[in-house]
């Protein structure tokens, strides 16, 4: 037999069972050009189902109309074009290369226009408004279900006018692409910059973590010396600790002037149509601005309460804000000389002097105790402990990539619960930053039969090197336990309907579980658990744990009023009912002044390489990390009491909570576990911050409650 022989045989593997371990991916067989055939026949087979559905004579129902193909689903059944459109996005932002960006950009308009097909069906819309008018007693995820089947269509367009229609896809095709290339300069950018050090002198005050990570980078790309990049990992350890001002300063406005440059990956432009498309899409579907459009389907439901939220966190926490920026002031001016003037690169480097001043304790003291085998086994300990549930490491199942490790998850009864993949460290064709996915949702089919989900953990965590494992900072531990989170909201789904499970929920309500978990990263039962010395294997003493309690914190009021101006700058683009066409830098300065304490530059800017606003889904809804601040603090509050291993509470939670997903209104959930509505008590009491009171509850003595409007 031939070659060409060969390949006519060869059956694309989207096409045909899977043949692996519960249905999961089969990465070792995927070529680059499977991609684009799955995708095109994945449209195709939509087409024809689509085509089937609009000329059933049958009158339309529940059943026959809106949960159609979740009631056709088999056990190992899901869609085509889901199954590759999962994988395909997986690899742009974790194993990505030229090909396949070129290959995303081709796709991009294609794929747009067919999700426009599928929303502006005239006919498909008849069918769903019909049923939507009409309908037997639903259950509370039935009626879910159909409100965001009937609300899609709506908030697609399904309403407007031909014109209107058709204006409609041109903006939300151009969107597609141009949040597309957002992402993908972005990478390019922050990847194409090294700093490369063959000087040691250079290299005065790095802990020997960070020299050696950085020389492992040089080797890696055949270099003598020592080489820096824009990875977290790298970056924050030279912010944090190296001596040279000069070389701080490189970096930093490195880091801070990605995308402003005069070439390819200027991001400029990019943003000031992105909002404007955005602004025209809501006003074309009848909001005043985007930001009207996106809160009607949030637990804030409006402005006012956004603003309402942001501000009393602004009032709260400045003056501790301000008071911290004084206490680091005074230090640099101590060491540096009276004229010395605090520039935003010396911030890192005098803050982590005066923590060291004030607690004795910096994140290199803490490294030798998180080597991230036993970091692991601590996080899915926690679950073992919270939930009962176990994981067990199995390499029969295929990976995207060596450094990904595959896990079974099993439940309490020993039942088989999901799959969970992990991807701890950076590399070329990777995005920075962590976030948690899915290869597979959960859903229970029409025979009663659960089908599981597939999660995937993505992070950027410090590199082993050939003389040490991968040691962990205590804010990498936080960060694990905050994607954790979410792979638990994913992996304990319990729904009938895929597209209401696991983090199928509002935006706003979506960081609960994440946050929640990192509550954990400061309590000494926890970390008696598994901090353990990777060289002497003696636990994590007392008194280090004693100075991680007191100094949690530190800084808790500069790292609030930076998310709080991140929310204002989100809101100031997205509450725009004019076309905007100002100059971004200008901008962007002026929508955060009141939360910015520091010196701002006039080159440097956020909003270039702000992918949650511009490109990650959180474009009017960054403020939901501080909205789900106030809920993970009340939550938590209710674990301090009885335990935080407590499993009766964490029953509670996984059934109100992480098992409904968004099968009924968030807070009708979280009041269910909780007993009351969430107050901004807890959070101010945890942060050690004073709670601002109302002139009402001044006289009332009644705590902030954090309310929705929309119940």
């Amino acid at each position: 037999m031939n070659k060409t022989d060969t390949h006519a045989k060869r059956v694309n593997p989207f096409f045909e069972d899977y043949g692996t371990l519960h249905y999961t991916v089969p990465f070792h067989k995927i070529k680059t050009e499977d991609y684009e055939e799955a995708f095109m026949e994945g449209i195709r087979r939509d087409d024809e189902e689509i085509d089937k559905l609009i000329n059933d004579p049958a009158t339309p129902t529940f059943e026959n109309t809106i949960a159609r193909v979740d009631l056709e689903k088999g056990e190992h059944y899901y869609d085509l074009l889901d199954r590759v459109s999962n994988v395909f996005s997986c690899m742009l932002s974790s194993e990505t290369n030229d090909e396949l960006d070129a290959l995303a950009q081709k796709l991009s308009p294609i794929l747009t226009k067919h999700a426009n097909d599928v929303s502006l069906n005239e006919k498909l819309f008849k069918r769903v408004q019909y049923v939507y008018h009409h309908h037997r007693e639903l259950t509370p995820e039935e009626q879910m279900l159909l409100n965001k089947s009937y609300d899609g269509f709506v908030r697609s367009g399904a309403l407007l006018d031909e014109k209107g229609k058709e204006r409609l896809r041109q903006l939300t095709e151009e969107a597609g692409m141009l949040t597309l290339q957002f992402s993908q300069n972005l990478l390019k950018e922050t990847k194409a910059f090294e700093l490369h050090i063959t000087d040691k002198v250079q290299l005065e005050g790095l802990p020997e973590t960070a020299i050696a990570a950085a020389s492992q980078a040089a080797k890696e790309r055949q270099l003598k010396g020592w080489l820096f990049t824009l990875d977290f990992p790298s970056y924050s350890p030279f912010m944090t600790y190296a001596k040279s001002r000069a070389l701080r300063q490189q970096l930093y406005m490195a880091r801070n002037t990605l995308c402003t440059h005069k070439n390819a990956e200027n991001n400029v432009e990019i943003c000031k149509r992105l909002i404007n498309i955005r602004r025209e899409m809501a006003q074309l579907l009848g909001f005043e601005t985007y930001a009207d459009y996106v809160l009607q389907h949030r637990m804030a439901s409006n402005i006012n309460n956004v603003y309402q939220l942001l501000d009393s966190l602004l009032k709260a926490y400045k003056p501790t804000a301000l008071q911290e920026v004084t206490e680091i002031e005074a230090l640099a001016r101590k060491e540096e000389g009276a004229d010395f003037s605090l520039q935003p690169w010396d911030f890192g480097y005098y803050s982590h002097r005066l923590q060291m001043e004030k607690y004795h304790l910096d994140a290199e003291m803490l490294r030798p105790y998180f080597e991230l085998s036993k970091v692991i086994k601590g996080v899915f300990g926690l679950a073992t402990k919270l939930y009962g549930i176990t994981f067990k490491e199995n390499k029969d199942i295929p990976v995207y990539h060596p450094d990904v490790k595959a896990y079974e998850v099993f439940d309490k009864d020993g039942s088989y619960l999901a799959v969970l993949y992990t991807d701890f460290h950076p590399r070329k064709g990777k995005q920075g930053g962590a976030w948690m996915t899915e290869f597979k949702g959960q859903w229970i089919d029409s025979k009663g039969r659960n089908s599981r989900p597939h999660v995937s953990l993505v992070m950027n965590f410090t590199k082993p090197t050939p003389e040490k494992p991968a040691l962990l900072t205590l804010g990498e531990v936080e960060t694990f336990l905050h994607e954790f989170g979410h792979s638990l909201h994913g992996m304990l789904a319990n729904t009938r309907f895929e597209s209401l499970s696991g983090t199928n929920v509002w935006w706003d309500f979506v960081e609960l579980p994440s946050q929640f978990m990192e509550n954990y990263a400061v309590e000494k039962a926890f970390l008696r658990t598994f901090a353990i010395h990777f060289e002497t294997g003696e636990p994590i003493p007392d008194e280090l744990i004693a100075r991680i309690i007191s100094s949690r914190n530190f800084l808790a009021g500069y790292a609030c009023l930076r998310q709080v101006s991140l929310g204002l700058l989100d809101m100031a683009y997205y509450t725009l009912k004019q076309p905007f066409d100002a100059d971004i830098i200008t901008f962007e300065k002026a929508a955060w002044r009141e939360a910015i304490i520091t010196k701002q530059l006039p080159d440097t800017c956020m909003t270039v390489q702000f992918s949650h606003i511009m490109a990650g889904g959180y474009a009017a809804g960054y403020y939901s990390y501080k909205w789900a601040e106030v809920l993970d603090a009340d939550a938590f509050s209710l674990f301090k009491k009885h335990g935080i291993f407590d499993q009766k509470t964490a029953q509670r939670f996984r059934d109100n909570i992480l098992s409904k997903g968004g099968t009924e209104h968030p807070m009708t959930l979280y009041k269910r576990f909780r007993g009351q509505e969430p107050t901004i008590d807890a959070l101010l009491e945890r942060n050690g911050i004073a709670a601002p009171c109302t002139e009402k509850q001044e006289a009332e003595g009644e705590g902030q409650t954090i309310r929705s409007t929309k119940q």
